[in-house]
């Protein structure tokens, strides 16, 4: 699995750290500087080891408070069972890893993120207006955002949602986390931090917003969210976030660069918008249809590591005409075809 992986992308963070105001630009360098930096860490030391014990299959969570420092996991401040502590970080970090595990466990029969059990940990008030969230293999680690450009990362359901969805595939197809098999990384886990919220409120597919992220973006930021997967490039248009949200909606769009490992939080906009049009296509709540086959493609075994998005649609729709019909395996290759990438 990827080493580390962060919700903000860093064009975002680098756009941050040239137009925003010094006390901003300082938290946007220092962010980018610890990124780096967990990065090539968690790197040197290789992939986490676990023992291998009998867990029950329950929601288990364990809270921590960084207070300011960039120290984890931090003090212990809300285990599961506990009532709410009153601080909105902890209390929203513990409501979101639970809405995460329910999607899965209730939907999809996953016993936590590695389907073995494993404790939901958090730290919440990492660093000094640190402007991330992400997860490192064991845990899941939250800023409070500058208060001018970000506001503090537990306050979206989805983007827990998201950040825990790189376990699961961790543990599953662990795919390569650069280019297109890195931005179906970071597809699969917009897919499914936006069901965790769709999930949690109620809502079917065609009355969900496909927004991650919203409520992100502080106030007069020009911007709904970090990226729209029912119109990917439309989320934002702001100079402190870099100008216009760049997600490309089609692939001869598809955007080739060095950076951001080969673009992973840009071009996933593309498997994005087709699982958008794949689920409102179905129709009903998204888990239960489109969410089922995304599912299935990720944990079934066939999807290598360097997978390319032609791969990964191929599987899509057969797992459609499998699991579901063979209409549904129609409504998902139109889908794709309608973001450029026509099956034979």
């Amino acid at each position: 699995m990827p080493a580390r992986c962060a919700l903000v992308p860093p064009y975002i963070l680098q756009a941050v750290a040239r137009h925003a105001d010094p006390e901003v630009r300082d938290a946007a360098i220092a962010t980018l500087g610890l990124d780096r930096t967990f990065a090539v860490n968690r790197l040197l030391a290789g992939p986490p080891t676990r023992t291998a014990v009998a867990a029950p299959a329950r929601l288990d969570r364990l809270l921590h408070d960084a207070e300011g420092e960039e120290l984890l996991p931090g003090r212990v401040v809300r285990s599961e069972g506990d009532a709410p502590t009153g601080d909105a970080a902890v209390d929203e970090a513990y409501d979101g890893l639970g809405a995460t595990w329910r999607l899965f466990d209730e939907r999809f029969g996953r016993d936590s993120i590695d389907d073995a059990g494993l404790r939901l940990s958090g730290t919440v008030h990492f660093g000094h207006l640190y402007d991330n969230a992400y997860w490192d293999g064991e845990q899941m680690v939250f800023g409070d955002g500058d208060g001018q450009v970000f506001e503090r990362f537990t306050v979206a359901v989805d983007v827990i949602g998201h950040e825990l969805t790189h376990g699961v595939t961790g543990a599953t197809a662990d795919l390569e986390y650069r280019n297109q098999a890195g931005a179906l990384n970071e597809s699969m886990s917009d897919v499914f931090g936006s069901l965790v919220k769709q999930y949690a409120l109620g809502q079917t597919a065609d009355q969900a917003d496909w927004l991650i992220g919203q409520g992100l973006l502080a106030p007069g930021v020009q911007g709904v969210a970090l990226r729209s997967m029912k119109a990917p490039g439309t989320a934002y248009d702001d100079e402190r976030l870099g100008g216009r949200d760049p997600q490309p909606g089609h692939l001869r769009d598809y955007v080739r660069t060095t950076g951001d490992n080969g673009g992973v939080h840009t071009n996933s906009g593309i498997p994005n918008r087709a699982f958008h049009l794949a689920a409102v296509g179905l129709g009903g709540h998204a888990w239960e249809r489109a969410g089922v086959v995304w599912y299935d493609v990720l944990t079934g075994g066939d999807l290598p590591r360097t997978a390319t998005f032609p791969q990964f649609a191929r599987l899509t729709v057969a797992s459609a005409e499998r699991l579901l019909d063979a209409e549904a395996g129609r409504t998902v290759r139109a889908a794709w075809a309608e973001v450029g990438l026509v099956l034979p």
